[in-house]
């Protein structure tokens, strides 16, 4: 009997992704490709969006009731928060000095550049600057918990389902018959998720051929070095400081890559690290993470560790400077930094999450907001890069956390790599 000739879905993901590029060039600012194309894309986003909550929840509660120890989940929160803080950090410092080295504003011709309509994110973002410093803590705390999940805000959900799972194993033997159902849940989403991955390829298609066909390939030509230096930044963050802290951890980052290389080319394609978090809690499950651990650290890592994003989030501020020839002084460099620390955090359910980022940064260091508009005709193509870093960051966290803890399963781990390397040479 032949053997079936089976396509990887990540080899499905780039196919999709190639042909959606030829076809937006193809037909280039055609109105039809987004009337026809675009609901591809979005209904494929959609079913991911539909999946993430009931998941988040389940596993939370199954892992906390499973757990019951309030000490051992606060000493986890303290400890991820720590980690994310340390690790965005650097993210933020090695876009800042990838700038400053690289120079990838300078002597550009604003007169050359399309500049790109960006009021739809100035509202959000002066609200995100009127925020306290204490509303981000203050808004963990869901006044109505069924909004917070229409509205998919990350961190309320996790607020309230850690202290639902608390409750469930605080009353014992009544709490049962609910960890059953939480536990059947999460089964049940697991399985529809690999369901849904099978229209990947598809939504991937209609999602790049859209993005292509409305700023076409030639808006990078301007701005090409911009996207080079973040994309060797974002390569280099990689794999010397991801790359050193999972060795810090017994790991080695090129092997946790290949694991999840379907995950990353599709967060890539889609510019949605949403599309890849049920996948990533399951096989982190898989590869030896305790379940309590993957379903605090990964939902909790959307809002808190955006590698990726705080990255860019520093290129393109220093950009914009050098770009109207402002000269910010060390110290200017630094008050970015810490701004940059802080309004990186908690909004990542906000659309165009950079953008508010950048909108209620720049100003801090005197840098013109209008010069956003210069660069939002490839913020898609920037944004592929790192929503891509931001998966694999989320996914080292899920380790770093697990060992951290002592917690982390080593021989299920040798166990599913064997059983990976084994099925890549098969293939």
């Amino acid at each position: 009997m032949k053997k079936k000739f089976k396509i990887s879905l990540a080899w499905q993901i780039l196919i999709g992704l190639v042909l959606g590029v030829i076809v937006g060039a193809v037909f280039y600012q055609n109105e039809n490709v987004t009337t026809y194309l675009q609901p591809l894309g979005t209904i494929f986003l959609n079913l991911i969006k539909m999946i993430v909550v009931p998941i988040i929840v389940s596993t939370l509660i199954v892992g906390v009731a499973g757990t019951g120890d309030m000490k051992q989940l606060g000493r986890l929160g303290g400890k991820t928060i720590i980690y994310f803080e340390i690790i965005t950090t650097v993210a933020i410092v090695v876009g800042i000095l990838a700038a400053n080295v690289f120079q990838p504003g300078a002597g550009i011709n604003m007169n050359e550049l399309q500049q790109t309509d960006v009021s739809k994110y100035v509202d959000t973002a002066h609200a995100v600057e009127s925020e306290g410093p204490f509303d981000v803590i203050i808004n963990i705390v869901p006044t109505n918990v069924v909004s917070a999940m229409a509205e998919g805000n990350m961190l309320a959900i996790i607020f309230f389902s850690v202290i639902f799972g608390l409750g469930v194993a605080a009353i014992g033997e009544r709490g049962k018959p609910v960890l059953a159902l939480a536990q059947g849940v999460a089964d049940a989403m697991f399985w529809v998720t690999n369901v849904v991955m099978k229209f990947a390829p598809i939504g991937v298609f209609g999602l790049i051929a859209v993005t292509v066909s409305t700023f076409g390939l030639s808006s990078l030509i301007p701005l090409g070095k911009l996207a080079l230096v973040v994309y060797g930044a974002m390569i280099f963050f990689v794999i010397v400081v991801l790359g050193i802290t999972a060795k810090i951890f017994g790991l080695n980052i090129f092997s946790l890559i290949k694991v999840i290389k379907d995950e990353m080319i599709l967060a890539f394609s889609t510019s949605s690290s949403e599309t890849v978090l049920p996948r990533l809690m399951d096989k982190t499950e898989q590869m030896g993470c305790p379940r309590d651990i993957v379903s605090f650290v990964i939902p909790t890592g959307y809002s808190f560790n955006l590698d990726g994003s705080t990255l860019y989030q520093a290129i393109a501020a220093i950009f914009i400077a050098q770009m109207y020839g402002i000269n910010l002084s060390i110290m200017e460099q630094i008050t970015l930094i810490l701004v940059l620390m802080i309004t990186s955090k908690g909004i990542a359910g906000v659309p165009g999450v950079s953008f508010v980022v950048l909108l209620a940064t720049l100003g801090s260091v005197g840098i013109p907001l209008e010069g956003l508009a210069f660069i939002a005709g490839i913020d898609r193509i920037l944004d592929m890069a790192r929503t891509a870093v931001n998966v694999v960051g989320n996914t080292l966290s899920v380790f770093v956390m697990s060992k951290w803890e002592k917690r982390f399963d080593q021989a299920k781990f040798d166990a599913y790599m064997a059983e990976h390397k084994a099925a890549a040479q098969k293939a």
